[in-house]
This record gives C-alpha cells, structure tokens and sequence, in this order.
C-alpha cells in the first residue's frame, strides 16, 4: 500500500489523550498471553512481528489511561483477543466464504461466557475459545450480574453480526447507510468496549443502564469509534482485503460521489455523533439522575463511565495515528488555517471554535413557521398492492363515537371535522385488511390515541414550555397501564380515559409477559414525545442518526410491531424476532414508514406548526441545502430501505429457516407476518396519500392550534413546598 486514496480529514477531538504509565507492562503481558492461547507463531494468522507492529498495549494504555497495571493488562488480553478473532475470522472464514464453518465457529463461542462460573465449559479446540475461555474467567468475578449479561450479549452481537459481514461479501453487497450504523455497532465492538470501559472505571447502576441517556452515551461513542476506524481502515480493509462493510464505502455508494467527498462526510457524521454524546452527557445525564434519584457515589459512577468513554475517544484517535495497521502518513500534518496542534495531544484549539462550532450552532438557527408552500411528493417506491377492509365503513361512525365517548373530542385539540380528516379507520383498514370488525375498531382507536396523543404534546405543553408536566403526564400515562391488577390512575383528561379503556380491552386475555412487552411500547412511544418536546425548548434540530433512531419511537412503530406480534402467540420464538434478519426487517419497514410521513408532512410540521423534527429539515440543516435537495436524499434513503425490505425477504429470511431450523407451521407463521408487515407499509402509504391530514386546503383552513374557546384538561402539577 503506497498510495492513499483520499486524505484524511480534520477531525474533531476535544479532549487530549493521555497514556497510562503502565503500557510496558501490558505490552510484555499480552505478548506471554497471546502466544499461551496459540495466537502467534503456528498460528496461521499472526507472527509476534504483526502483534509488536499492531501495539494492543499502546491502544489501551491510551484508552483507559487511569486504570492500575493488572487491569490494563487484562484489558490489553480483551482487545489482543478480539482484533485476532477478526483476523482469525478473515482468513478462515471470509477469506474462502464458508458461511456454514463460520456459524458453526460462531455457535460454540457463548458457551466459554457462562453467567454461573461454576457451569463447565467445552475443551477450547483453537486460539479464540482458549482466549475467550480464560478471560471470562479473570474478569467476571469483579463484576455484577447486571453487567455479566449486558457483555456477554455485546460479546455475542460481536461475534455473530460476523454473519452478516461475510453473506454481504458473499452477495458482492453493500449497505445502506441506516443499516450499516446499526450493524457496524454490533460488528465494530464498541458497545462491547463499553463494557471494558466500566470494568477500568466504575460499573453503571443497574437502575439507569437502560434508559435512554445511557444508551445514547452508549451508541454515540460506537458510533464516533468506528466511523473514525473506517476512515483510518479505508485502504486496509476496501483495497486489501476486499471488505465491503466500511463507512466512506457505504456513502461513496450511496451518494455516488468521489472517495474523499464520502470521507469527508463520515466526518461531519463522526463530529455530530460526538456533538450529541456532549449534549446527552451535559443535558439529558443530569435531568436521569435527578429523575431517578441517583445517590452520590451512583452519580459519580455515571460520571467515571462517561469519562471514560472520552478518554476511549481520544485515546483511540491517538492509537490509529500511530498503528502500522491503519493508513495514517498525512493524519498528523498541520493544517496552515487552523494553526498547530497543542502539544502532547491531537487537538486542535482553533479548529474546534471555528469549524466544530459553525456546525453545531447551525443546529440551533432553524426560523420557525418559514412559508414552504405544498409538500413535494416523489414517486414512492411501493412494490405491494393495498387491500382495505370491507368493515371500513361500519368503523367510522363507532370511532366517532367511542372518541366522543372518551373525551378526547371536547378538549380543544380535535373535533369531528378533525377527526374526520384524519381517517385513522381508512389506515387500519389497509394495515390490516383482514381483521374481523372488532378488530378493526380496537385497530383504529389505538391509531387515534397515538395521532391525538401526539398531537396534544407539542400544543398544550410544547406552546406552553412546560416540560415538568409533559414529564408528570407520561408517568400518568403508564400508571393507566397495570401489569399485575393494581388499580389504574383515576383517569382526569380524555387521553388518560382513552389510554385506560384500551389497556383494558386489548390485555383482558394476555399473558404477564405479553402484557409488558405492550406497556413497554406504548412508554417508549409517550418518552420520545417528552424528547421531542425537549429539542423544542431548546431550538435544537436533532442529530441525523440519533433522528432516525428516536423517530421510529415517536411514530409508535414498536407499538404496532407488539400488536401485529400478537397475532402469532407461539408460532413464532422470541428469538426468532430478535435475530439480525427479522430486526433489519422490521426497522426497514418502520424507516420506510417514518420517512413517508415526514415527506407528506414537511408543510404542515414546518409552517404551521414551527416543528423540527422531520427528516427533510435534519438533512437540510446537516447538509446545508435546501428542500428539494433534502427531499432527494430522503428519497434515496427511502428507497434504500424498501429494497433492503425486499433483500431480507428474499435472501436472509431464508437462511434464517435453515439456520433456526423451523418446521413447516413455523416457517408459515413467519411469512405470515412478513406479508402483515407487506399489508402495513402498502396500507401507511395509501393514508397519507388519502387524507386531508398533509393537504394545502385543509391546512390552510385548519392551521394546528387549539379549537376556539377550548382548552383541554391538563393533569396539575403537585406544588413544591418552599424550604
């Protein structure tokens, strides 16, 4: 490799990399280690020279520069460990594209990572169960339950998404850009390098490792490690190795564009990604801890973890300036505009006040209610015929008058003229073509309830600023759903009373679990409104990949997922859905979805209603360009995601059959969800093509804002005594 294909860009760093003194000891340590697991010479795959060359022990003594000597040392053994199961991978598997060695190498894995140390493992047959073998036994003692199972399952998406890596180079592939984010978290490892980032600084409580905030401190960091890895790892991995799971790759595809203009938009990704883990650790970190009650030493834990995944990044940045592994000649040269590095670090002081800061301000000067005249509307890619229900007519009046019934109609945010525009019968009725009556009514009210629901958000308390009580009332709002009989919150407004009489017909008949799992989505749904709102407050356009991510909570898609699962009960396993195949399934499909909505929706949310969220302004804003421009990107990416729809039914789903080993009842009954989800995105399309919902004259008639002499009913807010 002599010639680099494009020159790397100026990136953004804040924090300076410090290295940990105890790298000596680390880079002894894991040399003895490597060669007693069978790593080196005989191998196949390294010699000591390629590890000496790689420096594992430079890397994370750079990344977790506070830890003591034994735990660098152990960490060293992970990294050592898992960039030679890659290679290893490479050369026995990809290299000769032996799918089926490769899942049977993949299968064996977890059982070297047993939760209970006491449960025997297997007799190790190579270096990587060896190596996998005796670390888990040297590292789990020191750490929680908790912690145990959240690695392990990182260890497995590590190991296994490898899958998906080799069947793309099988099929000469390449992904899309939302597909290859969510993947690359899985093949990349950072999540699992979160993990490791705990055990050097302090484990996260059990109590908020889930939510939200954590888990966008979380992604935002894997995000920014392998974007900035893939810009380093171009000319190795494209040009050497014939890898096709790379980012400038994805976005040189996708874009059409040159090599160093894909680059260099990784970057801008790269930066906005460490643009949201500062907002999320400054903003959202703090408002959990107080939320939840963090004690003092709970709150230092989530502090030390947050550190550490800064020290990660700059450590990290540090590491690939100085590995023989990644293309890194020029990454050092001064740049004449900005002025010299700060010694001792790769940070740029000029450059972050000048370009880092021009582009994070652009996402806080969006002008609201700009004139845009009507939605533009593309060809829509739409390979399924829309079926609609013969009960759709029958169903109208018995949602009127069931919304009447609940209060919903009386509140000052819709009326029947409203409601009528909004046909959320009609959306039923071709999602779900072949329900029977009262399946269609409890269909078409949970469609009301969220569309009103989501409507009420951003106008009682989004108008208001009053984010405290959006917040009381999505905690209302899970009281109106009791799992185990405990009595539902008295009902004081018509989207509680709609939400409780609901909860109440659809769960009559379910099992515990089956019960959480729809409670569960309808609060991730209501929390992301809450979200919502709190970009509003702050005028603040969100991150493109954290968008795309949060809008598929704020459509209500896990929602509609939980409900059309229902149908199957047993027929289909639980990890049957939660497989790679069926995941990228679903979430191309609710993509789809989403971006649908937002193109029918730009004037009606970007004049009338001063909303930023919607796709087409995320792109503007990120991009710079104006709304035709944005629209063709939105398109592009639409239809991306229909054909990955379509490759996934016609290339993974099969493999997935063979590889769970589904009997014919069960193979049936996942193709029958895979046509309800065929009957959801021809039926979602056909509605926002049908209402008066996105058309210029009704908006022009009924701009978004309370009916006259209407104010709805607000849950009051508990007075805070004076100390």
């Amino acid at each position: 490799m002599t010639q680099q294909p494009f020159e790397l860009p100026h990136f953004y760093m804040p924090y300076p990399a410090r290295l940990n003194p105890h790298v000596e000891q680390a880079r002894t340590h894991s040399t003895e280690w490597a060669r007693a697991m069978g790593m080196l010479e005989g191998s196949g795959v390294w010699e000591q020279s390629d590890l000496e060359a790689h420096d594992y022990g430079l890397l994370c003594a750079y990344t977790h520069p506070e830890c003591d000597g034994p735990a660098l040392s152990l960490i060293t053994d992970w990294y050592v460990w898992v960039f030679f199961f890659d290679d290893h991978f490479l050369e026995i598997f990809k290299r000769t594209q032996d799918r089926a060695g490769g899942k049977a190498h993949l299968d064996r894995l977890p059982l070297f990572m047993p939760m209970d140390l006491e449960t025997p493992m297997p007799e190790p047959r190579n270096p990587v169960e060896a190596g996998l073998a005796d670390l888990w036994r040297r590292t789990v003692p020191a750490m929680s339950a908790n912690w145990r199972r959240r690695f392990a399952v990182a260890t497995e998406h590590l190991l296994n998404e490898s899958l998906w890596e080799l069947s793309n180079i099988n099929e000469g592939r390449i992904a899309n850009p939302v597909e290859y984010i969510e993947m690359r978290r899985k093949v990349g490892g950072a999540p699992w390098s979160a993990g490791l980032v705990e055990y050097a600084t302090a484990e996260v409580p059990a109590a908020v490792a889930g939510t939200r905030p954590l888990r966008v401190l979380m992604e935002t960091f894997a995000d920014a490690v392998h974007l900035r890895n893939d810009l380093f790892s171009y000319q190795r991995e494209v040009e050497d190795e014939g890898e096709n799971s790379n980012g400038v790759l994805v976005l040189e595809t996708f874009f059409g564009c040159t090599t160093q203009e894909a680059a260099d938009t990784v970057n801008d990704i790269l930066t906005s990604r460490l643009h949201q883990f500062e907002h999320t650790a400054l903003t959202e970190v703090p408002a959990l801890a107080l939320e939840r009650g963090l004690t003092p030493p709970e709150v230092a834990a989530v502090a030390q973890y947050t550190r550490g995944l800064q020290d990660w990044q700059s450590g990290g940045h540090e590491w690939h300036l100085r590995s023989s592994r990644y293309m890194n000649a020029r990454a050092r040269a001064a740049n004449p505009w900005h002025g010299p590095s700060v010694p001792g670090s790769s940070a740029d002081v000029s450059a972050l006040l000048a370009a880092a800061g021009a582009e994070r301000l652009r996402a806080y000067t969006h002008v609201p209610y700009q004139q845009v005249g009507p939605s533009l509307l593309p060809d829509f890619p739409m390979p399924y015929q829309v079926e609609v229900s013969p009960h759709l007519d029958a169903a109208r009046p018995r949602l009127t008058a069931w919304m009447h019934e609940m209060g919903m109609l009386q509140e000052g945010v819709w009326d029947e003229d409203k409601l009528a525009a909004y046909d959320l019968p009609l959306c039923s009725a071709g999602i779900d073509p072949d329900a029977t009556p009262e399946a269609l009514d409890l269909s078409s009210r949970w469609l009301a309830w969220g569309t009103y629901a989501d409507d009420y958000y951003p106008l009682v308390y989004g108008n208001r600023r009053d984010l405290a009580a959006a917040r009381l009332t999505t905690r209302r709002l899970a009281d109106c759903m009791p799992l185990d009989g405990e009595a539902a919150c008295a009902p004081v407004n018509g989207m509680e009373r709609g939400l409780a009489d609901l909860w109440a017909r659809t769960t009559a008949e379910m099992a515990p679990d089956e019960r959480r799992t729809l409670k569960d989505a309808v609060n991730a749904m209501t929390e992301s409104w809450v979200w919502e709102l709190s970009n509003q407050l702050q005028h603040r356009i969100p991150d493109p990949v954290d968008y795309l991510e949060m809008r598929r909570a704020t459509f209500g898609s896990d929602l509609t997922l939980s409900m059309c699962r229902m149908g199957y009960g047993p027929a289909i396993a639980p990890e049957v859905y939660c497989s790679g195949p069926v995941r990228s399934l679903e979430n191309a499909a609710i993509d789809y979805a989403c971006l649908v909505n937002d193109v029918f929706s730009y004037q009606k949310e970007i004049q009338y209603e001063g909303e930023i969220h919607n796709a087409i302004l995320v792109v503007q804003n990120f991009f710079g360009v104006e709304y035709p421009t944005a629209l063709g990107v939105v398109h592009d990416l639409m239809t991306q995601r229909m054909g990955q729809f379509q490759h996934v039914i016609a290339h993974e789903l099969p493999v997935l059959k063979r590889d769970f080993g589904l009997s014919g009842q069960e193979c049936a009954a996942l193709d029958g969800y895979v046509r309800d989800l065929q009957h959801w995105l021809a039926g979602i399309l056909h509605w926002h093509r049908s209402v008066d919902r996105y058309k210029p004259d009704f908006l022009a008639r009924r701009a978004h804002g309370f009916l006259p002499d209407r104010r709805p009913a607000t849950v009051p807010v508990p007075a805070v005594p004076v100390r």
